[in-house]
């Protein structure tokens, strides 16, 4: 309906246009939904938007407009209203055309071509593969995954993206924790950093090396710890210490046989996630490792472009970015005085092969933490020449887990985190996933482990659902009776809809498309997840009001194909959000 009216005013202005009532280029207007009925249905602000390039008044504009209209058998009247706004009002046709619309399209309504084909990548989780999954990546996933998804339901060719951080500081010392724990279940007695890695997990790295390997890479702790920096909790330096471990990791065990440390817990962590990914319903065209940029000399071709731009220099041995030229609040290092490349400088040179890869858009899904992070990457695009404003990073909060009306901690450092693995065989796959993405990705989520599992109309998931479910039961009702259904005479018959129940179905039912292209184009999940609550509560409104298995086979048919319409859009939405629609409860 929308799209049809923004047709109509778009060929009333090009017909303006060619009579020389308006010499001015045609704005980009607005057809939104009124909030109150008395103003229609629908209104335009195109007159407003002329009335200073025409240099008339925006009423006389919208006559002008009005009288130019085509035709349309789902336009009722329309209107002037205040300063110059033109209002719609359907039809019943209009929203009664949208039951047909649904059946006709099925699994496909509410999608549309509006994204015209663009190339967007979207990365999303990236979380190190330095342990499990934790609840606050459980959000980023969700809300990653969904925004994908709502992106291609709205036309965009979408590419959904992994990077794998399995090169640099932070996976060096997850390897020199596992390699001290298979020390220690050599017979070795050491005092755990402080600064390791200290779950269950390394543990269970440590321990399938050992069963593989024996006492292969043994080493005495007297030489593991001799001339390491002491750690914080004696007086020293934490960062020091771990990096003096991570130093005699590779200097006693040698390149090859640290390679293979380094690599089973690699393999080991990041199959875990793929595992949860894949479990929670979350796919990726492309698991991107961080090592073959190293390797490719990608990084190397990222800084060499810095230097050539004038960006660079060097201080105190080290290679910086002065990207305080574009208002960052220091400059930033990418290139230590070690000679080792910075996580900042594989990043400047992942999202230099991202646009050499032709994506038309770039979407990157990160933590809030990460905010400070945002400007210097794209100064750093801009530094080599790439346009920075088609990158969109999209911050997410971390959601907090209460379970019993207790806060959990999370640390992933310590061990002491809730595991999304944990959450879904908690809550399951389908309330994680809604309750991830109910709120605005900026704004903190309480998530509430009761509400998630009750079984109540307060549980918003379970009320969506249920309203699928029972729908589904109606019909089984309808067979278990005898009586039979037929579509065609159900949308004869739809002008028998005549109930504020029925109308208010049909007018939300009519909304879905562009709730899914509106979140679609501002990353909004919420918005689809509070559309489907709304939808649901209409339909068990209408369901406590009246009854659908009537004697009258005419208006039978009408509500019945009324409910299946709304059944199949409660299907379409919460799919869209990786949510499932059971057909019983």
């Amino acid at each position: 309906m929308k799209h049809h009216l923004e047709d109509l005013v778009r060929t009333a202005l090009e017909r303006l246009r060619h009579d020389g009532e308006l010499e001015c280029e045609v704005p980009n207007f607005t057809i939104e939904r009124t909030r109150d009925k008395k103003f229609g249905d629908f209104a335009s602000n195109a007159a407003m938007l002329l009335a200073k390039p025409a240099r008339r008044k925006p009423r006389d504009i919208a006559e002008l407009i009005i009288d130019r209209l085509p035709s349309s058998n789902q336009v009722a009247n329309v209107e002037i209203a205040g300063p110059g706004f033109i209002n719609f009002h359907m039809t019943p046709t209009a929203f009664q055309a949208v039951v047909g619309q649904v059946f006709e399209a099925g699994e496909a309504f509410g999608r549309s071509t509006i994204g015209n084909g663009k190339r967007v990548q979207v990365e999303f989780v990236s979380a190190n593969p330095t342990g499990p999954l934790h609840v606050g990546h459980g959000r980023g996933a969700a809300y990653g995954a969904t925004v994908a998804d709502l992106l291609a339901a709205a036309g965009f060719e979408v590419h959904r993206e992994y990077y794998v951080n399995d090169a640099g500081r932070q996976m060096d010392i997850l390897g020199a924790s596992v390699w001290l724990r298979y020390l220690e279940l050599c017979g070795e007695e050491l005092v755990f950093p402080s600064n390791g890695y200290r779950g269950d997990y390394i543990w269970d790295i440590a321990a399938s090396i050992h069963r593989d390997h024996g006492d292969a890479f043994r080493h005495s702790a007297a030489a593991v710890f001799e001339g390491v920096a002491a750690d914080e909790p004696v007086g020293g330096d934490k960062e020091a210490h771990i990096d003096g471990l991570v130093g005699k990791a590779r200097t006693l065990l040698g390149e090859e046989s640290y390679r293979i440390i380094f690599d089973t817990a690699l393999d080991a962590i990041l199959g875990d996630i793929r595992r949860d990914l894949e479990e929670f319903g979350v796919a990726y065209e492309k698991w991107f490792s961080e090592r073959t940029l190293v390797e490719s000399g990608k990084v190397d071709a990222a800084i060499e472009r810095l230097k050539a731009s004038g960006h660079l220099y060097e201080k105190e041995g080290a290679l910086w970015f002065r990207s305080s030229d574009y208002g960052d609040e220091k400059d930033r290092v990418v290139v230590r005085e070690n000679g080792v490349k910075t996580y900042f400088a594989s990043d400047i040179a992942y999202h230099m092969d991202k646009l050499e890869r032709g994506f038309e858009r770039v979407i990157d899904v990160w933590g809030a933490d990460h905010h400070g992070y945002v400007p210097r990457v794209k100064a750093a695009m801009e530094a080599i020449g790439d346009d920075a404003s088609l990158l969109d990073v999209l911050l997410v909060q971390f959601a907090i887990l209460y379970r019993g009306g207790e806060k959990a901690q999370m640390s992933t450092r310590s061990g002491e985190f809730v595991t999304l693995r944990e959450l879904r065989e908690e809550v399951g796959n389908d309330a994680a996933r809604f309750f991830y993405v109910s709120r605005k990705c900026e704004q903190h989520l309480d998530f509430d482990l009761d509400l998630a599992k009750s079984q109540s109309n307060d549980n918003p998931v379970y009320y969506i659902q249920y309203a699928h479910a029972r729908i589904c039961s109606v019909m089984h009702q309808l067979k278990e009776k005898e009586l039979f259904y037929d579509r065609q005479a159900g949308l004869r018959h739809l002008p028998m809809l005549k109930e504020d129940h029925e109308q208010a179905m049909l007018q939300t039912i009519s909304r879905y498309p562009e709730v899914v292209e509106a979140a679609a184009l501002v990353h909004e999940p919420h918005q689809l997840a509070h559309y489907l609550r709304e939808l649901a509560n209409d339909f068990h409104t209408y369901y406590n009001a009246h009854q659908f298995l009537v004697e009258d086979s005419t208006l039978r048919d009408a509500r019945l194909a009324l409910i299946l319409a709304a059944k199949q859009v409660l299907a379409n939405g919460l799919s869209l959000l990786g949510v499932s629609a059971p057909e019983s409860m």
